[in-house]
């Protein structure tokens, strides 16, 4: 007999790796679930992206989307932008923090943030009549009991608000997958403290879900982008070794992480967090620009951000709802968006189109702090613009097309910020599935991946790892000292240590002089730098035009280059091959810095050249 949905028994026994994890992406606003899929896990109202809100109105829990309606009438009793308040004090909150939604108070019994709702609770059951010596029901002078729900005052702490959320989650992807989940991987901003993911640990155990790994979300998204995917039309290979930057634009806040991608290792190179904008501040411009628009053809003033009455707060709220659709048309759509808001204030029904240059208009001073944020961050890990080689957007705020255009700006023309047409909403979630698939994949039962399970674990040395400075390379003899060969670069900077790196190359014996036909070349450190190139206009001759034209400024090309700088020893060996041939060198750098050099011609195998260069 067919199980229903979310019932089937888990497959799993001690020893083994969970059969079914997911990747969570628990945010401010939007959370979402995925698993080996190619997109998140649909709720059952067929949301993938699913708000982080909880209602309580009367005897009923609204969850997720369907809570957020219940801002506009029922705000008092409906709780948004609780994970940010996990393993917080509640003295640690600003008393001027606004708040659309349940306000928060402190909880009567610690210092702890909590929030008071009002329910509806079952009346107690009827009292029984007394019985006669007859064993008839004998006259009562009890008054008859209400059979009405009585109401009652609520306290929930921040996670037990976020355990039923979280529960929910779980819910829908047992329900999706029609199996338990044995485990999952929770992506966490990399500024959360602490006491903010032993509390998100402890909220997920009690809404019965296993954490493999809290991952940061720059950790998530990196994960994602490392990951080998089928070839698409249009879409840039980019090169193992390069650097990314991620920008996810949050609900409250812009992060911004650059990470050195090596190999498919991410080494991060520093990060920032800018709480003046996210995609709050863009809900607020846009809707102060529909409540002037109401204003303009309605005649009926409407005060929003702060809203003085009742009526103005409903407004802002419904305003707040419908922006959302507003803001996922105009990043799917060339052409203008609409707002439609049924009964906006005095039971006037507004609808409202903006388009997408006016929307970049009035977005402008947001994507210029973003621009900013990003010229902070290069600058903070001195790190030239031309050196980043992606921008990995991240956050549904993200997929605006004018902001890709507004950071753009900030690039070179050879920095890929087109996104290879990946949804920005969903790279976190399956980010956090992939990382959850490999932690499953690692059997605890084995010697050899003990080990590894380490890494996974919190506070772990295994990733508490150091980099190479500059790049490590090999450099050909020139005609004389002045005119080098060629370089090659075979370890990068800012990979992680231990490194091994090992390239091939084609040798042409004819070109060698000496009868022994030897090969050699040097060890070199080098060191990225800017080539930069002043390209002057032609200026074009007017004979009509006899006025003094002001002369046009050089325009800049910037090209990045690699130096070598440090030299550090050299190898040479004869070739046994008296035709063309191909040539292996690996590149070992240790923890401790030594360098180990291995030479060996293809064709010889075994006979290996070595060199050991020790750490300085």
């Amino acid at each position: 007999m067919a199980q229903p949905n979310g019932t089937a028994t888990g497959t799993t026994t001690p020893g083994e790796a969970p059969s079914t994890v997911v990747g969570i992406n628990f945010g401010n606003s939007f959370a979402s679930i995925a698993e080996n899929q190619a997109e998140c896990i649909a709720n059952e109202d067929g949301e993938r992206q699913i708000a982080c809100a909880v209602s309580f109105f009367g005897e009923e829990v609204y969850i997720g989307n369907q809570a957020k309606p219940q801002l506009v009438k029922n705000a008092a009793n409906t709780i948004v932008g609780f994970r940010n308040l996990l393993g917080k004090k509640f003295s640690d909150i600003p008393v001027d923090q606004s708040t659309t939604s349940a306000p928060v108070i402190k909880h009567p019994e610690s210092d702890l943030p909590a929030y008071e709702v009002t329910v509806l609770v079952p009346a107690p059951a009827p009292i029984a009549a007394p019985k006669s010596s007859v064993n008839t029901p004998a006259a009562s002078i009890a008054p008859t009991p209400r059979s009405e729900p009585i109401e009652q005052k609520r306290i929930l702490t921040v996670p037990e608000v976020t355990t039923m959320f979280l529960q929910t989650l779980l819910q829908s992807a047992e329900d999706f997958l029609g199996k338990k989940v044995d485990g999952a991987v929770i992506a966490v901003p990399t500024w959360f403290e602490d006491s903010a993911r032993d509390a998100l640990v402890e909220a997920a155990h009690a809404a019965g879900i296993k954490v493999l790994q809290l991952l940061d979300e720059a950790g998530a998204a990196s994960v994602f982008i490392t990951e080998p995917r089928p070839a698409v039309t249009g879409a840039t290979i980019l090169e193992s070794d390069r650097t990314s930057l991620i920008l996810d634009v949050g609900a409250s806040s812009v992060t911004l992480s650059l990470l050195a991608i090596r190999e498919g290792l991410a080494y991060s190179l520093g990060s920032s967090h800018d709480t003046s904008v996210g995609g709050n501040a863009i809900d607020d411009r846009l809707i102060h620009w529909f409540a002037k628009e109401f204003t303009k053809k309605t005649k009926t003033p409407i005060s929003v951000l702060p809203s003085p009455t009742v009526a103005d707060a409903r407004a802002e709220a419904k305003l707040r709802i419908a922006v959302e659709h507003t803001k996922r048309t105009l990043s799917a759509s060339p052409g203008a968006a609409s707002c439609s808001v049924e009964s906006l204030k005095d039971g006037i029904d507004f609808t409202g189109t903006i388009n997408r240059l006016r929307f970049d208009v009035e977005m402008k001073p947001l994507y210029h702090k973003i621009g900013h944020a990003i010229k902070a961050v290069l600058a903070q890990c001195q790190v030239d613009p031309v050196f980043v080689d992606e921008v990995v957007f991240v956050g549904s705020t993200a997929a605006l097309p004018g902001l890709r255009d507004s950071v753009a700006l900030e690039f070179p023309e050879t920095t890929e910020v087109s996104g290879n047409g990946d949804d920005p909403s969903q790279i976190i979630a399956r980010g956090a599935a992939l990382q959850a698939r490999l932690i499953a994949s690692i059997s605890a039962a084995e010697d050899a991946s003990t080990s590894l399970h380490v890494a996974f674990e919190k506070g772990s040395d295994l990733i508490n790892v150091t980099a190479t400075q500059k790049p490590l390379g090999i450099l050909f003899p020139g005609p004389d000292e002045e005119n080098k060969g060629p370089w090659l670069t075979i370890i990068a900077a800012d990979t992680p240590i231990p490194a091994l790196r090992k390239v091939t190359f084609d040798v042409d014996p004819s070109h060698l002089e000496g009868s022994e036909k030897i090969l050699a070349f040097e060890v070199w450190e080098a060191k990225d730098d800017v080539d930069v190139e002043l390209i002057k206009f032609e200026k074009v001759d007017d004979a009509d035009d006899d006025e003094e034209e002001e002369e046009d400024e050089p325009a800049e090309s910037r090209t990045k280059k690699t130096t070598p700088e440090t030299y550090l020893a050299s190898v040479s060996f004869p070739l046994k091959s008296p035709t063309k041939t191909q040539v292996s060198v690996e590149f070992l750098v240790e923890k401790s810095g030594e360098i180990k050099v291995t030479a060996a011609e293809v064709t010889a195998p075994t006979e290996l050249h070595y060199l050991t260069i020790p750490s300085t």
